[in-house]
């Protein structure tokens, strides 16, 4: 069997870009600004810190869109730049790991099941969206990156400048607490 080369929708509209157009930079801005908004928030927790966020990346992704091969898709190129922008952005808040040592009192090893049914789905992710908001930031960072941004530990390591194990005990760490905080907004 033949390999397909990738080939990315917006490779057109990318080219454009590097040759300076500016109505194909609006067209990129307008096409992922939602998305890309949306994973600078949850990592940063913070509305204005994510806009100002959201305008580097684009910037910095215009003014270095010479470097990106096509290898993948331009939407996950983009995303780098984000999520490496929020994380700096985190930086520059000096964060702070939660301590490995440090204990959640009433949370044992059992989890509980949240059930969905279609009247309360809304509210329910509403509470989840506060709770994780909630968290502390290095909790929320390891897991909005697992599980919502889908890097596996090691990437995480690696983007963060941390152990394997400490991702994946900031990621276990962060689930007991969401769940705590869950019970508590009556969940």
């Amino acid at each position: 069997m033949e390999a397909v080369a990738y080939t990315d929708i917006n490779a057109p509209l990318v080219e454009r870009c590097r040759l300076g157009d500016r109505r194909a930079q609006a067209e990129i801005y307008k096409r992922y600004s939602r998305a890309m908004f949306n994973a600078s928030l949850r990592i940063t927790g913070d509305y204005a810190e994510a806009e100002d966020v959201l305008q580097e990346a684009f910037l910095s992704a215009f003014r270095e869109l010479h470097t990106y091969k096509g290898d993948s898709s331009f939407g996950s190129w983009l995303k780098r730049i984000v999520i490496n922008k929020s994380i700096n952005c985190l930086r520059n808040r000096r964060l702070q790991l939660v301590p490995l040592a440090e204990q959640h009192d009433g949370i044992g090893t059992e989890e509980a099941t949240i059930g969905l049914d279609a009247d309360t789905t809304g509210w329910r992710a509403d509470i989840v969206r506060r709770c994780v908001q909630e968290l502390p930031d290095g909790y929320r960072v390891v897991l909005t990156l697992y599980l919502l941004e889908g890097y596996d530990h090691a990437e995480i390591a690696g983007i963060l400048n941390i152990t394997e194990s400490t991702s994946k005990s900031q990621y276990s760490r962060a689930r007991k607490k969401l769940l705590e905080l869950a019970r508590q907004h009556g969940m």
